[in-house]
């Protein structure tokens, strides 16, 4: 028996990952319902899982799949509702929302769910996301990860600006809070300027637990600061563990022990009882793309890897001369790596790497035993402690990792049998902030 368990979040978008997976879903408006998302959190809980992780997209102008709709809080403090232990993480902007903001709302979820609250916070690389709120373009890398980098720091002197013992509620002495430990924030950044008094007392947990997704310089250096864990893009067991060990390595620089960072690569993963079976699935939902599809996944390859889609053929390989080009300036660093490096390593088309999903993150379509066997690799291998994983169709998907693929790794003694806190931190194994 392992002393040491993998941690795994799901990465729902409440329709499933697959393209066509709506097809298969008899309420296929269900993703505005917040019963779905009810029932996602539920789902997770049986399985032990740590938490339930919804990513954003701002500005998205796929209507193919416009599932982003609400924002990530609110069906998160539905499913903090109808559980008590499954941790529960909103994907949110920071250069689009204030930090005063994100502490707010991320200390709400935290209270509403008694210490299970996560951000994951991104600095969006969504080009129409400017012109969204109003400004004339993105801003450049440096001023986004620059904004981001004081972010981090404002909402954790807000969430640490009240002691512990702060909150009095004692009405024979008539105190309900104890001001002297209530202290102002008074930061004046380069991008930020704040001064406030926060309204949340300390967290039940310290302060809710913070991610950040990037595998740019930039994005690990703002991790090993400040990040609790990273929600990071690998398709290859040695990219996963130079990833692993360089945000170790400057974790450490930062004056952190390695443990106090998590490193949660993506998984897309379709299960069958045989691997022809899985396989089946696959080809099966494949089969239900339309067109407009297709159209949609090889312009969001252009997009990531910074070139015209119109460059793209779909049975010749990438335009290395467009890619490797000096001014070459991808709107995600990490997942354009990642498919690169696959891509130039195995000589694949575009059509192959379509085919591939690629353009994503990691998919294994197998037996719960065969995913089993790379995630304990991965995991024993020093290339991640855990995953946030992806299913093809709602619930189906989620159902089947929970009823095969969880008691897989029980068996292997890799994964707790029952969760051994009340808060997130606590099962993430993470250490409580020293606070104010």
């Amino acid at each position: 028996m392992s002393d040491r368990f993998v941690h795994l979040n799901v990465n729902s978008n409440g329709l499933g990952r697959h393209q066509a997976g709506w097809q298969l879903s008899e309420r296929p408006r269900e993703f505005l319902d917040l019963s779905a998302w009810e029932e996602l959190a539920r789902i997770a809980e049986r399985g032990l899982l740590d938490a339930v992780f919804l990513a954003d997209t701002l500005a998205s102008s796929d209507f193919a799949k416009p599932w982003n709709a609400f924002d990530p809080f609110f069906p998160l403090v539905a499913a903090a509702r109808v559980t008590s232990r499954v941790g529960l993480v909103a994907t949110v902007s920071s250069t689009f929302r204030e930090p005063y903001d994100i502490a707010r709302l991320a200390s709400s979820l935290d209270f509403a769910s008694d210490g299970r609250a996560a951000v994951n916070i991104v600095t969006t690389m969504s080009a129409g996301a400017a012109a969204q709120y109003g400004r004339d373009a993105l801003p450049e890398r440096d001023i986004r990860y620059g904004r981001a980098a004081e972010t981090f720091t404002v909402i954790k002197q807000l969430w640490d600006s009240w002691a512990p013992d702060a909150l009095v509620a004692d009405s024979g002495t008539n105190t309900f809070v104890d001001e002297s430990k209530v202290r102002t924030v008074d930061f004046h950044g380069e991008h930020i300027r704040l001064k406030a008094r926060f309204q949340f007392p300390r967290s039940p947990q310290g302060r809710p637990v913070v991610l950040q997704a990037g595998g740019s310089p930039q994005g690990i250096e703002l991790a090993a600061e400040h990040a609790d864990a990273v929600f990071s893009a690998a398709h290859t067991l040695e990219t996963g563990q130079e990833f692993y060990r360089t945000l170790k390595a400057r974790a450490a620089a930062h004056g952190r022990r390695p443990d106090e960072i998590l490193v949660l690569p993506g998984l897309f993963i379709v299960l069958g009882s045989t691997e022809a079976e899985a396989k089946q699935r696959r080809a099966w939902l494949d089969g239900l793309t339309t067109v407009e599809d297709r159209l949609s996944g090889l312009r969001a390859l252009a997009t990531r890897l910074d070139v015209p889609a119109d460059s793209l053929d779909l049975d010749k390989t990438l335009p290395w001369d467009l890619i490797e080009r000096p001014d070459w300036k991808p709107r995600s660093i990490g997942f354009a790596n990642a498919t690169l490096t696959v891509a130039k390593r195995e000589n694949l088309t575009v059509r192959e790497l379509l085919a591939r999903d690629i353009v994503g993150h990691r998919t294994i379509v197998g037996t719960p035993e065969q995913v089993a066997d790379s995630i304990e690799e991965w995991f024993t291998q020093g290339a991640a402690d855990g995953f946030n994983f992806n299913f093809d169709v709602f619930p189906q998907g989620l159902e089947q990792i929970v009823d095969h693929l969880v008691p897989e790794l029980q068996r292997r003694g890799i994964y707790r049998t029952e969760y051994t806190g009340t808060t997130l931190r606590e099962n993430l194994g993470l250490p409580v902030p020293a606070g104010a």
